[in-house]
């Protein structure tokens, strides 16, 4: 190898070595949390600390989860998994066992949702990846429905699909 070559490699690891100590040193309180199970708190600061939400419970967020945790939870059956897409795009391919609620449709179909799973059930919602809000918007619905446990599967449909977990529908 080049002398330069190495004085760049060199430099490149260092760099990276710097960055990793910074993140860590930054995020200690998140990442200890999180190594011990203890979750932090999802709920906004600003929605505790209104006098319009004295007295009651505050606000439930839906949190996200990766594809690692939502193929355990798939794996085990401890979770509804629930495409916010449409009901065209959900029959042209979907997560496996996973139950339709297109977000168009979710006011009118709550009820019989409700009827079908109860608010203990943990859901996880997922809709066309990273730069779909549907999973979001309905995820946030299911909450003020009562809902209390409810999950975002952020990367979606395509993630789980080039993951090559099970699909039903759409192309092998």
């Amino acid at each position: 190898m080049h002398l330069s070559t190495i004085k760049i490699l060199r430099e490149m690891a260092g760099i990276c070595l710097l960055a990793t100590f910074v993140g860590l040193t930054w995020n200690y309180r998140l990442l200890h949390s999180a190594w011990t199970g203890n979750v932090p708190s999802a709920t906004p600061a600003a929605a505790t600390d209104t006098k319009a939400n004295q007295g009651r419970e505050p606000a439930a967020v839906p949190l996200p989860l990766g594809l690692m945790q939502v193929k355990e939870l798939y794996d085990r059956k401890e979770a509804t998994i629930v495409d916010a897409r449409d009901g065209v795009t959900y029959s042209a391919g979907h997560i496996t066992g996973a139950v339709s609620l297109p977000i168009a449709e979710a006011d009118s179909r709550l009820a019989e949702f409700m009827n079908r799973f109860p608010r203990a059930t943990l859901l996880v919602v997922y809709c066309n990846g990273y730069a779909c809000q549907d999973s979001r918007t309905l995820a946030d619905k299911l909450i003020a429905a009562g809902y209390q446990t409810v999950f975002i599967f952020e990367g979606g449909f395509p993630e789980w699909q080039d993951a090559g977990y099970p699909v039903t529908g759409g192309n092998p």
